[in-house]
């Protein structure tokens, strides 16, 4: 396994994050395939074994079920002191006033409630899920200020919002004094390249370490366009971020991953790992075979023929993934 810092901390995270949006109880949140907790421990502790020390997820995840397994897994599997745990906040967790959100009561609260999911009394980075429109920036950047300093968090991050959103965020940070975020959780595949725009140029330049999410287009990299999956059939989010003009993409990466003798899995990967402006992205796995891909990607080198062949087709997409 490869390390690397997030961003310009001192932290030290694997080149590649376990998300755990997988792991719960499929019976609670709107994840109906999501693995139960036997299958779950088991792809944790592959992912220990594989030197994985990063691991992702969301209070909102299985209406907390994700945090229970991750938590249960790593307090059996790992030593504290030498994994990276990373949530979430601002998703609805109940129905009616301060459900959900940023504000510096949901902020409090969802943390406590994440760390005794967690079983833990401190996660490395909390980040908040998603801009929250109904709540001023100040307030939210002071609460999770308050978080860290109450030991609860070490650092904090954000994830899929607009560059200037992200900015506004870290002035307001430095005009108050408070914790500046070091990391941003963003949608950046090979399906959807729109964060090269704007968003990664800023986290460049502000010293931001990139973590992006659905890597792989929730699958559609990795297999045929047509070829569909039980996630894929249920996941109505999903239906929203890939269209038909990404087809030549996907067929590409079949192309370069046939030339190689490689599964496409890996081949989408290795271009997002030849990014320097790219920390770890966070795979989400449900089977053993997808975290084995993962791990095999960090050791493929794409040549810059290889890498033009699969830029060239892409087509300018509508911003999705903000909500």
């Amino acid at each position: 396994m490869q390390y690397t810092r997030l961003g310009s901390t001192g932290l030290e995270v694997s080149a590649l994050s376990l998300g755990c949006m997988s792991f719960g109880d499929a019976g609670r949140g709107n994840h109906a395939w999501t693995l139960d907790e036997d299958a779950s421990r088991g792809l944790v502790k592959r992912a220990l074994d594989a030197g994985i020390n990063f691991f992702d997820t969301a209070n909102v995840y299985s209406d907390g079920t994700s945090e229970e397994i991750t938590g249960r897994a790593l307090r059996d599997f790992a030593d504290r002191d030498e994994v990276v745990i990373a949530t979430k906040v601002h998703g609805r967790m109940r129905p009616g006033p301060n459900g959900g959100g940023l504000s510096r009561r949901a902020v409090m609260s969802e943390i406590d409630h994440s760390l005794r999911r967690l079983g833990t009394d401190y996660v490395d980075l909390y980040q908040i899920h998603r801009w929250d429109y109904d709540t001023p920036i100040e307030e939210t950047m002071e609460a999770l200020h308050d978080v860290v300093k109450a030991g609860k968090a070490r650092y904090i991050g954000a994830s899929s919002m607009h560059a200037w959103q992200f900015s506004k965020a870290l002035y307001t940070a430095d005009l108050g004094g408070w914790t500046r975020f070091v990391s941003m959780q963003n949608h950046y595949n090979l399906l959807y390249r729109e964060e090269e725009r704007e968003m990664l140029p800023l986290c460049a330049d502000q010293g931001i370490g990139v973590i992006p999410w659905s890597p792989l287009a929730r699958g559609r990299l990795t297999r045929p366009w047509d070829e569909t999956t039980a996630r894929a059939e249920s996941d109505e989010f999903g239906r929203t971020l890939y269209h038909p003009s990404d087809r030549t993409v996907v067929e590409r990466v079949a192309q370069v991953a046939a030339e190689r003798g490689v599964p496409a899995a890996q081949v989408a990967l290795a271009w997002l790992n030849r990014n320097p402006d790219v920390t770890a992205p966070i795979v989400g796995v449900t089977k053993e075979r997808h975290l084995d891909d993962a791990v095999a990607s960090l050791e493929i080198e794409l040549t810059d023929e290889e890498a033009a062949l699969l830029e060239e087709p892409y087509a300018p997409h509508q911003v999705a993934g903000f909500r």
